[in-house]
């Protein structure tokens, strides 16, 4: 990941003689946290990983050790996690209960304060933190927008306005603490295959019929004003944040690939048909689908997605040596083959698809429960 001419830490703090750079990862098991603790242990500069996670898995990647942390309790200690360390890179985030914002307000929000706090209390030189494109105040469609777009983001939706807040944060944050390097990730929407089963529990809920998700059986895809965003395959997004823990940048960096998506694009990948259907339907049927616990989606979440700017990431190719491997229809359409498999992870979060665990999510409430 270091090309020429840029400046990498190496060095690391450990009084022990030991050289390379400590890295922890807040929230290391989920679909990006799992990636990006392969790709640091595959990262010469890096000598060891501590993951956190309110659920240790027993999973053993390289270089990597694990503690049981959960965001959501108010008296967690984490400056003795984060003691000693070089970077703290922080992934941690609840998108469910939609139902029940205070929660993931308390759990994104009041969470990610503690880590920044702790950061800084423990004297770490380095934060990298998971902001993402829905930070960002509705914007255009038809060009890129660099990381000087007003990151407000969609105030009506729970996801994009914790997410928003905490940008507003670290603004204060970096002021009070100049000496810490702080670097703000604003990726595109993430899927590789082992998310498939989590991603369809967080947005799908139990009714979608993953296994019928596949070429041929899918009629149509609806072409509603504004559906157009973009995405990016986990495994990229690793590699970028692995960039961000070992270089000497500082700032926001906008990560995403090519092409942007859309109904077009959706229905090429399906072998399905385009066709025109008014926002408010679409809206009105999601809305419905949310107040009848049968899908986790807010029809605010919708609002948003069909708001958020595309993005232009001149900025993480040139200052992080970032180009993703895969195109965003590659990214799709490996998440729609895991989809159909009910594929998963090594991870709690990642868990792969089961009968049992759809009825489980409908019987505690699907959008009630973290």
């Amino acid at each position: 990941m270091t090309a020429p001419g840029n400046s990498t830490n190496t060095r690391g703090r450990r009084g022990d003689g030991a050289t390379g750079l400590r890295v922890v990862v807040v929230g290391a098991t989920g679909n990006v946290g799992s990636a990006v603790v392969r790709a640091l242990g595959e990262e010469a500069a890096v000598s060891s990983i501590l993951g956190l996670a309110r659920r240790v898995p027993d999973w053993t990647p390289e270089k990597t050790a694990w503690r049981a942390v959960d965001l959501g309790d108010p008296d967690v200690e984490l400056v003795p996690h984060f003691r000693d360390a070089d970077v703290v890179v922080h992934l941690a985030w609840l998108f469910q209960p939609t139902h029940e914002p205070v929660t993931t307000w308390r759990g994104n929000v009041l969470g990610s304060v503690r880590v920044f706090e702790a950061v800084a209390a423990a004297g770490v030189p380095a934060l990298v933190h998971a902001s993402s494109v829905g930070a960002y105040s509705p914007g255009p469609k038809d060009r890129g927008v660099d990381e000087s777009w007003p990151t407000h983001g969609w105030p009506e939706a729970a996801y994009t306005r914790e997410k928003a807040y905490l940008e507003r944060f670290l603004d204060g944050f970096e002021q009070r603490h100049p000496d810490l390097r702080v670097v703000r990730m604003r990726p595109g929407f993430l899927f590789q295959r082992q998310s498939a089963s989590q991603q369809r529990r967080l947005f799908g809920g139990p009714l979608v019929p993953g296994s019928l998700v596949r070429p041929g059986l899918v009629p149509v895809v609806p072409d509603v004003p504004g559906l157009r965003f973009q995405v990016l395959h986990t495994e990229d997004a690793a590699t970028a944040y692995r960039a961000a823990a070992v270089r000497d940048v500082r700032g926001a960096f906008n990560i995403a690939a090519e092409p942007p998506v859309d109904a077009a694009t959706l229905a090429e990948i399906l072998g399905a048909r385009v066709f025109r259907l008014p926002r408010p339907l679409l809206r009105g049927a999601v809305a419905s689908a949310w107040k009848l616990h049968l899908a986790p989606a807010s029809p605010e979440l919708l609002d948003a997605v069909l708001r958020i700017p595309l993005m232009d990431t001149t900025r993480a190719r040139r200052e992080l040596g970032w180009e993703p491997r895969h195109t965003a229809t590659d990214a799709i359409e490996e998440f729609l083959r895991g989809l159909r498999r009910g594929a998963g992870g090594p991870t709690a979060p990642l868990a792969a698809d089961s009968a049992a665990g759809r009825v489980h999510e409908a019987a505690t409430g699907v959008g009630e429960r973290p």
